[in-house]
């Protein structure tokens, strides 16, 4: 058994931790509502869902997402305001990627907590 501490839960002092000891006041729990609601849509579920993939393109979003190019474009719009997603450009082109790991984690697992619901596959831990 090692003594060294675990670096996922004992992060080195510059870098990021995956896990924060917190105690939820009024700002933190709006800040975590106002994140819910942004993902409460499935459009922009499912956007979030193939950034959760890696970066992409507009035009790879529309296609993804089956909807008009309008409609993909006013919601990244808005996931942009709400800082869940960044852009950057490469040419012509907009490229767009969730904000931060976090994100990732919150979506792949709220869309698995929807397929057990739906599958019926018994919960874990």
């Amino acid at each position: 058994m090692s003594s060294q501490p675990d670096s996922a839960a004992t992060p080195a002092p510059d870098e990021p931790s995956l896990v924060h000891p917190v105690t939820p006041g009024p700002q933190l729990l709006e800040t975590a509502a106002a994140t819910l609601r942004m993902l409460a849509e499935p459009t922009r579920l499912n956007l979030l869902w193939q950034l959760a993939e890696g970066p992409k393109t507009v035009t790879e979003l529309t296609s993804a997402a089956g909807v008009p190019r309008t409609v993909v474009s006013q919601h990244l719009a808005k996931l942009r305001l709400s800082g869940l997603v960044d852009t950057r450009k490469d040419g012509r082109h907009v490229i767009y990627s969730l904000h931060d790991g976090h994100l990732v984690r919150l979506i792949r697992e709220t869309i698995n907590h929807a397929d057990h619901r739906i599958t019926g596959e018994p919960t874990h831990d």
